[in-house]
């Protein structure tokens, strides 16, 4: 048998007090509790830049090899500099030196010589200044780039912007309930933040200009963040 979705939230909130969060104050006879759970996103701008810059060097011994990527890394490291990035913000991720092998039939392994590699992760607080700033890399010897990705430098204000919203939310599904059942809001007894997230930028194209062709293209787009609440309403006459 099939219940009108009236009599069913009707069931629903009309479960006993005992029911309630712990630590709740006391439910008043006539009241009834409504849990709402509502998710909101908060977007804008990205202010930080994440890119990752190395040199991949071969030489015939492991010396030469480490050598070499040396020299180059530091006229990376060099350019950087003068792109007025911060020595902190700037971080060697990874040094490596790995054997090259040549590999023949019914024959082991035989070392032909070895590869060097420097990797540093470099933060960009000048969004704006990627493309030349990877442009001035390549230039000056990085063979390996990965990234760029973008983030929020200091995301609370944008989670509290989230927050708001996601509570107004829950409060307008509340009310919603309310009125379906005749009856009011009356107090939130409790709320609960689940895991708040970062996704990845939303490419907005419109942020491309035309000067940008100057340089390597980079579309920043918008960062965002969301956040998810359970909210817990008493409902009354």
């Amino acid at each position: 048998m099939r219940y009108p979705i009236a009599v069913l939230l009707a069931l629903a909130l009309s479960a006993p007090a005992a029911a309630q969060p712990s630590g709740a104050p006391p439910l008043p006879p006539d009241g009834t509790l409504l849990s709402v759970s509502a998710q909101a996103q908060a977007s804008r701008a990205p202010d930080i830049a994440t890119v990752s810059a190395g040199v991949v060097t071969q030489a015939a011994d492991g010396n030469t090899a480490m050598r070499q990527n040396a020299e180059q890394m530091n006229r990376v490291l060099a350019a950087i500099r003068a792109a007025g990035v911060a020595e902190k913000d700037v971080q060697t991720s990874g040094i490596n030196l790995h054997p090259q092998y040549r590999y023949e039939e019914n024959q082991p392994p035989r070392i032909t010589g070895y590869q060097a590699s420097n990797t540093v992760n470099v933060k960009l607080r000048d969004v704006a200044k990627m493309g030349k700033v990877l442009d001035a890399l390549v230039a000056s010897g990085a063979n390996q780039i990965n990234g760029p990705s973008f983030g929020i430098d200091d995301p609370e204000p944008l989670y509290d912007q989230a927050r708001v919203e996601a509570l107004r939310r829950a409060r307008d599904r509340a009310d919603t309930y309310a009125k379906a059942l005749d009856l009011r809001v009356r107090r939130i007894v409790s709320i609960s933040e689940g895991g708040a997230a970062l996704p990845p930028p939303m490419p907005r194209m419109a942020m491309m200009k035309a000067e940008a062709y100057d340089s390597t293209p980079v579309a920043a787009g918008e960062s965002s963040v969301s956040v998810n609440l359970d909210v817990v309403f008493e409902l009354g006459r």
